[in-house]
Formats: structure tokens, sequence, C-alpha cells
């Protein structure tokens, strides 16, 4: 048996081994290649949240909605629906405020804005260029608080 015989033997040997470690191997070794690769390359700025335009538009849809609840809606029915109102409207401005860099109060995970701090974000959003009805003071037909 001379040097290749004993070559050839070990690769006969080794072959189903390596081809097992392989199989186990590169997918890790193909992640980590990946991973280092994505990280080398910058991502695109993505957006904080919805677009302007829709936070506008969805402030005004529920100022009017606040708006005829409180002239339609029977007063038991009301405070439910006024309260829930305010809340998606506190939500919607907090999201707007940090669109413009606007400041504003940060409400905790369970908390909402009073009206009053309402009306200013809101007070200030429009001042920010945000178009948003002319009486939004706190969100009343005639704009009394």
């Amino acid at each position: 048996m001379d040097f290749w015989d004993a070559a050839k033997l070990a690769l006969i040997v080794a072959t189903p081994t390596l081809l097992g470690a392989l199989v186990i191997y590169a997918p890790k070794w193909c992640g980590a290649i990946a991973d280092r690769w994505e990280a080398a390359r910058p991502k695109p700025p993505e957006p904080y949240g919805p677009p302007i335009e829709q936070l506008a538009a969805d402030l005004r849809r529920l100022l009017r909605l606040h708006s005829e609840l409180t002239v339609s809606a029977h007063l038991a029915m009301r405070a439910h629906r006024l309260w829930a109102v305010e809340a998606a409207i506190g939500t919607r401005a907090v999201e707007a405020a940090r669109a413009l860099g606007v400041p504003h109060p940060e409400p905790g995970p369970h908390d909402t804005l009073t009206r009053r701090q309402l009306h200013d974000l809101l007070m200030h959003l429009a001042g920010a260029g945000l178009a948003l009805p002319a009486k939004v003071g706190p969100f009343t037909s005639d704009g009394r608080i």
C-alpha cells in the first residue's frame, strides 16, 4: 500500500463525516455571513408612524364625530362615547405632535390627556400648520370648553 492508496482510503472514510458536518454547519455559516452583510449595509429610513396627511384626516374626522356626539347622543351613552372619542383624539394628536416635532405631554399606557392638555395640544398642532377645524376647543360645535 503506497501513499496514494492510503489517501484514497482516508478520503473514503472521511467523506460521510465531512458531508454530515457540512449539512449541519453550512446553514449557520450562511446565516452568519448574511447577518454581517446586512449589518454592513445601512438601512433605509423608516417612518415613525402613519403619514401626517392620514393623521390630520383622522383628527378632523374624530373632531367632527365628537361634535356630533355632543348634540345627538343620550346622556348615558354620550359620556362613554365621548370618553372613547377623546381618547382616540388624544392618541392621534400625540402621534401628529411627534411627527411634527411639537412638544406634547407623554401619557402613560393607560392614561389619557385631560381636556385642557388636549385643547392646548390641538392649538399647538394647528399653530404648527396641521389643518384642523376652526373651532377645536373642547371639541364642541361652538368652541366652548
